[in-house]
């Protein structure tokens, strides 16, 4: 499955994965079996399973980790 996480990439975590470089760097991690990147971001499988229908809510999240005057 394809996901768009562009929506979320905001606050002190997720926001870095904004640089190309950075995202590329994305691994799939065997012991926990998802997508990890090395600034220690990650998402829970069954969110990335169930993407379609948790979107929404994960970008209503991702707005409150960005300041307002960012």
């Amino acid at each position: 499955r394809r996901v768009d996480l562009s929506g979320v990439l905001a606050g002190e975590l997720y926001g870095p994965l904004r640089d190309p470089a950075l995202f590329a760097q994305a691994r799939v991690d065997p012991e926990v079996a998802t997508v990890v990147w090395p600034n220690g971001a990650d998402f829970d499988p069954a969110t990335l399973h169930d993407w379609p229908e948790r979107e929404a809510a994960f970008r209503a999240l991702a707005q409150g980790w960005t300041p307002a005057h960012a």
